[in-house]
């Protein structure tokens, strides 16, 4: 992150319940996030290349992680397949980071999406659901 010039923020929320979860496979799904945003803003030059952190408890008692960046984005059109095998908007992309990603969070009853920012760039996020929900 250092070497991309980028600036990292964080929001952790206090108090989150825990999450019954595979933490390899969780810490691999955040870095393909942080990989993607970190690539959306490669080529930005004309405003700080913000990225932000967050976590946040959800009403249904699971827990939301968000990666928001000021790159690129992505077309609107192309929602739906963001996050099919081998479909990429990167020229050496190989499309497998956001399916990868979606079948772990898939694997931990839980979701991934993505939402283009009001301002540039794009908020990619997953949540899990706590051991309360899970116990509920």
């Amino acid at each position: 992150i250092q070497n991309s010039r980028v600036i990292l923020r964080t929001e952790f929320a206090d108090n989150l319940p825990c999450v019954a979860a595979d933490r390899v496979q969780l810490q691999q799904v955040i870095l393909n996030l942080l990989r993607n945003a970190l690539d959306a803003m490669s080529a930005v030059d004309d405003r700080p290349r913000d990225l932000l952190i967050s976590t946040a408890g959800e009403e249904d008692e699971s827990v939301r992680l968000s990666v928001k960046d000021v790159g690129v984005g992505f077309d609107p059109h192309a929602m739906n397949k963001l996050f099919e095998a081998f479909y990429s908007t990167k020229n050496a992309g190989m499309g497998v980071g956001l399916a990868v990603s979606r079948s772990i969070i898939d694997s931990h009853h839980g979701r991934l999406w993505a939402v283009l920012n009001d301002g540039p760039g794009a908020t990619f996020s997953f949540s899990v659901p706590s051991v309360r929900r899970q116990l509920s």
